[in-house]
């Protein structure tokens, strides 16, 4: 296995990192190695999302990118310094790279091809009506409330918001997975009340995928470990932006699942494509918030979660953007043309604010 070779040198390998070379070669052996694992996770997820159905399979595939979400973002900030904004910079990574960068590729993909797209407007509705209160009461308000005196949240605002994350997101699960899986759903193959597992080709059991899916996750928190020397590095080193350490968690986490998202809505799966994409950042939301506030309390580390003035105007942007593409019952080229130019706008100000 990949991932092995890395684990071979111990911490030997990460002791010299003030050659370019080798600080290159360190970084992109770790983000290749995380990077197979993960696209080995996002396949045998997607092979249990088969024999489940919808809307368990796409269930399966969201939580599945959460937990490596949580699993890395935990280990770097266990392992590195200065990583008390690791969790609200790779919040704000996936939510830039799902709502924008995914959306706007996959309206975009999908347009260019079919020219309109059709979608179960209620699913869409369902994700943001908790993906919006989250994001704004988890990045924006820790900004803006006079508690502490800094971007971060008091004892008592930290509790309820871990409090707040877990009970919607229970709610939504119910939603989804009970009460109207019909949602989640395209609407011209409506779900019965009496529907069964997509029957699926090859004879591979259920439980030999969810047991691959662990093991390869494994390494991945291992590797997590490692790779947090060289991004603590780079920010504080090298003096690469501070956001670089979310943004390289975000892409590492999203790649595999963003690359079947745009596959299924080239073949005219938007349904699909919108119950991945909106579901990743619903429960990465959702999960990591309360993930990061708990050790926080555990280890006595302050989290920052609160944005700047400039992201904070470009989360908003985004937010109010989604609001209205997924207002309408069918997606064209002009949609995704929008997101994609906003995510661009964010990798701009990353470099520059």
């Amino acid at each position: 296995m990949i991932s092995s070779g890395a684990l071979l040198f111990g911490k030997e390998w990460l002791a010299a990192l003030g050659s370019v070379a080798w600080f290159s070669f360190v970084l992109a052996w770790l983000f290749v190695a995380i990077m197979v694992c993960a696209f080995a996770v996002v396949r045998h997820a997607e092979a249990l999302a088969e024999r489940l159905g919808e809307p368990f399979g796409t269930l399966v595939l969201t939580l599945s990118m959460s937990g490596m979400e949580m699993m890395m973002i935990s280990a770097v900030m266990l392992t590195g310094h200065g990583s008390a904004s690791l969790a609200r910079d790779t919040m704000l990574a996936i939510i830039m790279i799902v709502l924008n960068g995914l959306v706007g590729v996959s309206l975009l993909a999908g347009g260019l091809r079919y020219h309109e797209q059709t979608y179960n407007l209620y699913s869409a509705n369902s994700f943001l009506a908790v993906i919006l209160p989250l994001s704004v009461l988890g990045l924006v308000l820790p900004g803006v409330s006079a508690a502490t005196p800094g971007p971060t949240l008091s004892t008592l605002q930290a509790g309820f918001l871990i409090f707040m994350s877990l009970v919607l997101y229970g709610v939504f699960l119910a939603i989804q997975t009970l009460r109207h899986r019909d949602y989640f759903v395209a609407p011209e193959h409506p779900l019965s009340a009496n529907a069964h597992p997509t029957r699926v080709r090859g004879d591979t059991p259920a439980i030999y995928h969810a047991g691959m899916l662990v093991a390869y996750a494994i390494p991945i928190v291992l590797l997590a470990k490692q790779i947090a020397v060289p991004i603590d590095y780079a920010i504080s080193v090298l003096r690469a932006p501070a956001a670089f350490g979310g943004l390289l968690v975000a892409v590492l986490i999203l790649a595999p699942e963003s690359i079947a998202a745009i596959r299924a809505a080239l073949a005219n799966e938007l349904q699909r494509s919108i119950n991945v994409a909106l579901g990743t950042a619903l429960s990465s939301i959702s999960l990591t918030i309360p993930a990061v506030l708990t050790i926080g309390f555990i280890t006595h580390q302050s989290i920052v979660l609160g944005l700047d003035s400039v992201d904070t105007v470009l989360l908003l942007l985004t937010l109010v953007a989604s609001m209205l593409t997924f207002a309408l019952a069918r997606t064209n080229v002009l949609l995704g043309a929008v997101h994609l130019l906003l995510f661009l706008a964010y990798l701009m100000l990353i470099v520059e604010k």
